[in-house]
């Protein structure tokens, strides 16, 4: 049975059919983000079923106090498409996710379908807002993006496309009144030296944790934390304790910087685990949830979403952004 790990490693492949898109010159007119688009509905496979918690034959479980069962987040948020990769503002108001119509289809496919990619969506009362299209590449340049991250004006992703140091490379984008800007690669320090993956910053932007596979960890993927000194990142801390002979990966802060989520495989599917900040250092983590559950973020009110998806005679097929509140 896959893990949601093993879909994001593929998400990476597909970015890097992306880059060798971008290299061979492949279709630019078709990958416009300005061209006319199918929207999110029209892009899903008629035959595709909605998956919810009274078909799932994994769905996320609880394993410890403190939240509620989690959800599934409403329409139209989640669709028979494949909603991942949730990012949401510390104030609970605004929900940055990755979308694709069918995970299925080949990579070319994606990467010219017009409709995936990230995605933003403003909370109106108990419900959403019909999502929209994140645009975070010129007209006419081949990219694929995911793991969107704000802090104040500053969007975070990973992309890959032409002026990439690595298949996958962090970007930064200006983010102001829903539009974006001025996207510019992270630079050498950040996607060569550090060869930093999924990141969080702290809310005061002077420390990232961020997984790699770097020499001196635990195994495999595992988490790291570097701190900004003299206007450039520093040598990398691994989190010692934190991590496993797992892959350990795609962390979340709280906005007080008191608590550490994460992905950890745990039994075979991508599970959450969740470390205190205990004034010297992070202490052994503990199991959350499990049964493909990843991607943790929270908001102020301790309110978690993350990404869960649904398995069925071994294949994915759908995805969803969950959501379990704070108790």
């Amino acid at each position: 049975m896959p893990s949601l790990h093993s879909r994001l490693v593929r998400l990476s492949s597909l970015l890097l059919l992306a880059s060798l898109a971008c290299r061979l010159g492949a279709a630019p007119e078709a990958a416009s983000p300005t061209a006319p688009r199918r929207t999110r509905a029209e892009s899903i496979p008629a035959d595709a079923v909605k998956m919810g918690p009274e078909t799932d034959p994994h769905p996320p479980a609880l394993r410890a106090a403190g939240w509620s069962v989690p959800e599934p987040l409403p329409a139209p948020v989640n669709t028979a498409g494949a909603e991942d990769g949730p990012f949401i503002t510390s104030d609970g108001q605004t929900l940055f996710f990755t979308f694709t119509p069918d995970p299925d289809v080949p990579a070319e496919e994606q990467l010219f379908d017009g409709v995936t990619g990230t995605y933003l969506t403003h909370r109106q009362g108990d419900g959403w807002s019909e999502p929209e299209r994140v645009i975070l590449a010129d007209p006419g340049e081949p990219a694929l993006d995911g793991c969107p991250f704000l802090l104040g004006e500053t969007l975070w992703f990973c992309s890959a496309r032409q002026g990439n140091l690595r298949d996958v490379d962090l970007w930064t984008a200006q983010f102001r009144d829903g539009l974006t800007s001025d996207w510019t690669n992270a630079g050498p320090r950040l996607n060569g030296d550090l060869q930093a993956g999924e990141m969080h910053l702290s809310t005061d932007g002077s420390a990232m944790y961020f997984h790699a596979d770097r020499t001196g960890g635990a195994g495999g993927l595992d988490l790291w934390v570097t701190h900004m000194v003299d206007g450039d990142w520093g040598e990398p801390e691994n989190l010692g304790a934190v991590n496993s002979p797992a892959d350990d990966s795609r962390p979340a802060l709280s906005p007080d910087g008191t608590e550490l989520w994460f992905t950890r495989t745990v039994d075979g599917t991508p599970a959450l685990m969740r470390s205190a900040w205990n004034g010297a250092a992070w202490a052994v983590p503990e199991l959350i949830f499990s049964t493909f559950a990843a991607e943790p973020s929270l908001d102020t009110e301790g309110n978690l979403y993350f990404a869960h998806h649904f398995i069925v005679d071994g294949r994915i097929v759908d995805a969803d952004i969950y959501v379990a509140r704070r108790e």
